[in-house]
């Protein structure tokens, strides 16, 4: 049975969903991350490829938050 849009995200913010993610680890956030933006369905813009190739290549969060601009007047501590 198909599931609507709500509830693939649903799962996807359920911690059990999660499993094991380790948050020190880049690339496992980086799977983490291509695997919501494929659940979302839609373009998350250039920023978004950019952030999860650098994560995937083993480079450090911070680094790369520090790197661009990408919070937009939010809180940083909410980017990854």
């Amino acid at each position: 049975m198909p599931r609507s849009e709500e509830a693939r995200l649903d799962q996807m913010a359920d911690p059990a969903h999660l499993g094991g993610l380790d948050e020190n680890d880049p690339r496992a956030m980086a799977r983490m991350m291509r695997e919501i933006g494929g659940e979302a369905g839609e373009d998350l813009g250039p920023e978004f490829g950019e952030v999860v190739d650098r994560l995937e290549a083993g480079e450090d969060p911070e680094s790369i938050e520090s790197s661009m601009d990408m919070d937009g007047g939010s809180d940083p501590d909410n980017l990854f």
